[in-house]
């Protein structure tokens, strides 16, 4: 059974360095792999066609890959990039792209072992291992949240892109009318930077770039996962107490409720950014 301090886990979802959100994921990622029966990290893109874990987080993908032009690239940077799923399925998508995967967490890079026109870089999201202006596309795929300061991450995609490239960002969002408050108990266990959509979009022009498509998906990311664990509860609750604590369980229970009320409310949303120099 894996055992978490829970002192620990305040910790880390209260400090939110870069320290700190590795040993986050590295305890709980298999939380996600448990509940959803795969190595995707993300929410999904639920949908009538998309209604189960798996396909609504490919699903997220693709439509991720379209925003991002993927078939018109070669050279594509993903960062925070987690156990490869995301790289696995563009590649195999579009079999002509060269992935550059970064991740701070080392023991995520090495979970994929070798794999075909993608490479494996462990470097921090502030400081890209890359050339001015060598690569396509800059992605960061529902990572982007935990990047400090996002300033140097938009920084460091601006020189690393080509004057034709393209910043593709998936990020949880709060509402302008959102609170500390009004998170409950989210403002605990939502392990990330609470960035509003204005600040977000803001942060990115300020930096040279133009947003050219914006999409706000929550109520097709959070209300159906939320609806999903509550209605298999019973089933996956016996997974994941085969090896975690009780606890983790009611906290991820807790926290799930949360933000389907969150969503429901508008507290909360969830964002496509397609940007471009």
């Amino acid at each position: 059974m894996v055992t978490i301090n829970p002192l620990n886990l305040f910790l880390w979802t209260f400090r939110r360095n870069e320290k700190d959100v590795v040993n986050l994921y590295t305890a709980l990622s298999p939380v996600m792999q448990l509940a959803t029966g795969g190595s995707m990290l993300n929410f999904g893109y639920w949908s009538d066609d998309n209604s189960d874990p798996i396909s609504a987080q490919n699903n997220l993908c693709m439509v991720f890959a379209n925003m991002a032009e993927l078939s018109s690239a070669k050279q594509i940077v993903d960062v925070g990039s987690g156990l490869a799923a995301p790289s696995k399925l563009w590649r195999d998508s579009y079999p002509e792209i060269t992935l550059y995967d970064v991740n701070i967490n080392f023991k995520q890079l090495t979970s994929p072992g070798t794999q075909k026109n993608i490479e494996f870089l462990n470097s921090t999201s502030t400081k890209l291992p890359f050339a001015d202006e060598s690569v396509d596309r800059v992605l960061a795929l529902e990572s982007a949240q935990h990047f400090k300061p996002l300033s140097d991450f938009i920084s460091e995609s601006k020189r690393i892109l080509k004057k034709s490239g393209l910043l593709v960002m998936a990020v949880p969002v709060t509402s302008e009318n959102s609170s500390l408050g009004k998170l409950n108990l989210l403002k605990f266990t939502w392990s990330s930077e609470h960035y509003s959509i204005d600040y977000l979009k803001n942060l990115i022009i300020s930096y040279g770039f133009s947003i050219s498509e914006e999409k706000l998906i929550g109520s097709n990311v959070y209300d159906p996962l939320a609806n999903y664990y509550l209605e298999n509860r019973d089933e996956l609750k016996i997974s994941i107490l085969k090896n975690y604590a009780p606890y983790v369980e009611k906290i991820l229970f807790k926290s799930i409720q949360n933000m389907k009320k969150a969503s429901e409310e508008k507290i909360i949303d969830y964002v496509l950014l397609k940007c471009h120099l």
